[in-house]
């Protein structure tokens, strides 16, 4: 190789030294995990996996423009799975951009909860909601793992529906060789089990409802870039004290769940059992029927829909999701 060329390329030829530039950059920015990142954005470029990067050696001129094109990217804090495509969840693969709200990890184990739930229900009787659906990633994990199940996934935003459709159809095979089937809805979670509404159908007859609502007070700004400047606001905020939706949800869930089924709410860390009666499992159990709600289930006026109301912590020990059961008629 001649001096001019090697100048030209920072001397920068291989995977190796290639993956050492990009990971040195990345975490001089503050990029939370630079060396996994690194990995992935050349992976891509190189159209393998991380795991076999140590299969590679040399690159192409091509391919490190290509690396380079990524990483000026990510370095601006476009989030990495924009620039993938793609992100994994649980045993699935979805796509996401611009529009959707990425899954994060912490969601796989309330949808983990309902998959139990879901899984344990006699045939004809797995009948599954996922609330704010986003990319389908609740959705369809729900319908690949609980075999037999029907799941319906409701979506107001006009851009993420876009999203959700697009996954839902990449695993309809899948799905249909297990039996289930997800049915996509484009309709407002708090109003889609309403009289004229979708999902009215199911009124009394949903085994599980799973949902990663918007609970970010409106005041509450995301410290991290990707998620203040690129995830769908619509996904994030949830009113003055994040609860908004939460109680919408709650309220959609009294209406479709049968008695005995159960609701899994994602939540923040600081909304659960030791936030009382502002945190979710607290509304949860103030929730009360009404009279509009005692005209759609058979729970009388003043008396509470939920029962069971308990909090999970995540993988760092943090409270992050609520169950509660309806309450038998």
């Amino acid at each position: 190789m001649s001096w001019t060329e090697d100048h030209t390329i920072g001397g920068r030829v291989t995977v190796r030294d290639v993956l050492f530039d990009a990971e040195h950059r990345l975490k001089a920015v503050g990029i939370p995990s630079p060396s996994v990142d690194a990995a992935q954005i050349v992976a891509y470029a190189l159209g393998t996996t991380r795991n076999r990067l140590f299969l590679q050696e040399a690159m192409t001129a091509d391919q490190r423009v290509r690396v380079e094109q990524l990483l000026t990217k990510r370095l601006s804090r476009v989030p990495l799975q924009h620039l993938l495509g793609s992100t994994g969840f649980r045993h699935i693969e979805v796509q996401v951009g611009p529009g959707v709200f990425i899954p994060r990890p912490e969601t796989e184990l309330l949808t983990e909860a309902g998959i139990r739930e879901l899984a344990l229900q006699p045939a004809g009787d797995r009948i599954a909601v996922d609330l704010c659906a986003g990319s389908g990633a609740i959705a369809i994990s729900l319908g690949m793992e609980a075999e037999g199940s029907r799941v319906y996934a409701v979506e107001l935003s006009d851009d993420a529906i876009e999203w959700t459709r697009r996954n839902v159809d990449a695993y309809e095979a899948e799905l249909a060789a297990k039996g289930s089937r997800v049915e996509v809805v484009h309709d407002d979670a708090t109003e889609v089990a309403l009289p004229g509404h979708t999902l009215s159908r199911l009124a009394g007859q949903v085994s599980v409802i799973v949902t990663n609502p918007p609970y970010i007070p409106d005041m509450m700004i995301p410290r991290e870039p990707e998620v203040r400047d690129h995830e769908p606001k619509m996904a994030l905020y949830g009113g003055e004290d994040g609860m908004d939706i939460v109680r919408g949800v709650l309220r959609t869930a009294a209406i479709l769940l049968k008695p005995g089924g159960l609701l899994v709410v994602e939540h923040a860390d600081v909304q659960g059992l030791a936030a009382g009666a502002s945190g979710v499992p607290g509304v949860a159990k103030s929730l009360l029927s009404d009279t509009e709600l005692s005209t759609m289930i058979s729970v009388p006026p003043g008396r509470p829909v939920f029962t069971s109301v308990a909090d999970r912590i995540d993988l760092n020990g943090l409270p992050r999701f609520t169950l509660a059961r309806r309450v038998a008629a």
